[in-house]
C-alpha cells in the first residue's frame, strides 16, 4: 500500500470516529466548542505520532509477550508531556478538557494504530498512518464542536454570531452531541453507498448494452 493510501484512509476511508467508531466518549464529551475540538484533536495526533513512531523504530526489539504493557508505558509518556504542557501554556484549555487528556492512555485508537500497525510496518509507513488517523479524528471534532457551538449557544471561538436567545440548548448537551455524531455518520454511510453502487450500475449497463449489441447483430 503505497504512503498517499495508508494517510487519506485515515481521513475518510477508514476514519476512526466515523467509519470505526472507536475512541467516541472522549469525541462526544469535549465537542461542545470548536477550541476544545482542536485542542483534543491535536493533542491525539501528537500522542499517536509520537507512540506509532517509537514503537515502529524498536518493533524487533520488543518481545511478543510483553508487548502491550510496554506499548502503554510509551503512550503514557507521550500522554503526560502533552498534559503538562497544556497545563503549562495553556491552563484554560487544560481545564476544559479535564480527565479526557489522561484518558489518552486507554483511548483505543492509540492503542488499536500501535498494535495493527506501527508494530508491524517502518516508521515512515507509521507516521505517514499516525498523520493519516489524527487528521481524520481531528477534523470529525471540530465539524461536531462547530455544529454544537453555533446551535447550541450562537457563539463560534466564544464569539456571537446569533442572539442567544435564538439558540438551541439541546445542542450543547450529551443529547446534542449523539444526534449530531449520529446523523454525521449516516452521511457518511450515504455517501459509501452510493460510492459502491456507481461502479455496479455502470457494469450493469455495460452489459445490457453488449447484450442488445449481440440481440441487434443475430438479427441482421
Amino acid at each position: 500500500m503505497s504512503p498517499f493510501k495508508i494517510f487519506t484512509n485515515g481521513i475518510v476511508k477508514e476514519n476512526p470516529l466515523l467509519v470505526l467508531s472507536i475512541g467516541l466518549c472522549s469525541s462526544l464529551a469535549v465537542t461542545t466548542s470548536v477550541f476544545n475540538g482542536i485542542g483534543m484533536g491535536l493533542s491525539m495526533t501528537f500522542v499517536l505520532l509520537m507512540s506509532e513512531i517509537i514503537i515502529s523504530l524498536f518493533r524487533k526489539l520488543i518481545p511478543s509477550a510483553i508487548r502491550l504493557p510496554i506499548f502503554i508505558i510509551v503512550i503514557a509518556a507521550f500522554t503526560t508531556i502533552v498534559q503538562l504542557l497544556l497545563q503549562a501554556y495553556l491552563p484554560a484549555l487544560s481545564e476544559s478538557l479535564g480527565v479526557f487528556i489522561p484518558l489518552i492512555v486507554v483511548n483505543c485508537i492509540i492503542m488499536g494504530r500501535v498494535e495493527a500497525f506501527s508494530s508491524k510496518n517502518s516508521v515512515g509507513m507509521a507516521i505517514f498512518d499516525a498523520l493519516g488517523m489524527g487528521i481524520g479524528y481531528t477534523w470529525v471534532l471540530v465539524a461536531i464542536s462547530f455544529i454544537r457551538e453555533l446551535l447550541g449557544s450562537g457563539k463560534i471561538f466564544g464569539r456571537a454570531v446569533f442572539a442567544e436567545e435564538n439558540a438551541i440548548g439541546f445542542f450543547s448537551g450529551a443529547p446534542g452531541g449523539f444526534f449530531v455524531f449520529g446523523i454525521m455518520i449516516a452521511l457518511t454511510l450515504g455517501l459509501s453507498e452510493m460510492k459502491k453502487k456507481k461502479p455496479a450500475a455502470k457494469v450493469s449497463a455495460e452489459k445490457e448494452s453488449a447484450k442488445n449489441d449481440g440481440a441487434t447483430g443475430a438479427e441482421k
